[in-house]
């Protein structure tokens, strides 16, 4: 081993061959044998993790494009990440009194919600968004929800039986719901 670089003592063990008698002492080399320098490993250390983390970085830019046309006619909310679909309740007249029986409303964070979509085939002009009062239990043991002060919302076309739906002013945390004649969707902001 001819090196450029003298070869350095890096540990020493104690080995016993066959023979009872003799034993070894085996000395390790650490042989520079690339010529590399503590230098070179740093800067190579340095472009390992540079690449590491470029490519880790990276990988959300080729993820999958948000639509911001929905695929199936309903209301949704669009979120900071996408569109969230919300399931329909049906609205119940009892003696004139219109309420909901809440069924697992879905639930946002107030920060997440930006704005309301609604797609497909509807009168419009009856639309409306209500915060949700407890009115009381159904015989079931179901809370009963009726509809509270409404919120003025502007309304924009975007395309083909699609609107997007913004609040005028600001939403607290509670329960809400946007109605239209017998279909109401209800969600919970926290």
């Amino acid at each position: 081993m001819h090196s450029k670089q003298p070869l350095r003592i890096i540990g020493r063990k104690r080995v016993r061959n066959a023979s009872p008698n003799k034993s070894y002492i085996f000395i390790y080399y650490k042989a520079n044998l690339l010529g590399r320098t503590k230098g070179m490993k740093h800067k190579l250390t340095i472009v390992c993790i540079l690449f590491l983390l470029t490519v880790l970085l990276s990988a959300p830019l080729n993820g999958k494009d948000v639509s911001s046309k929905p695929k199936e006619f309903g209301f949704y909310i669009k979120t900071n990440k996408t569109l969230v679909r919300l399931l329909p309740n049906m609205v119940f007249d009892e003696r004139g009194i219109l309420f909901i029986e809440s069924n697992n409303p879905q639930r946002f964070a107030l920060k997440d919600i930006d704005s309301f979509v609604i797609y497909g085939q509807y009168d419009l002009s009856v639309l409306t968004l209500n915060s949700l009062l407890f009115f009381q239990a159904s015989p079931l043991g179901k809370p009963r929800y009726i509809f509270g002060k409404e919120i003025d919302i502007d309304m924009k076309k975007q395309g083909t039986n699609l609107y997007s739906l913004k609040q005028k002013g600001l939403l607290s945390r509670g329960y809400y719901c946007v109605w239209i004649n017998d279909t109401a969707w209800d969600f919970v902001i926290e």
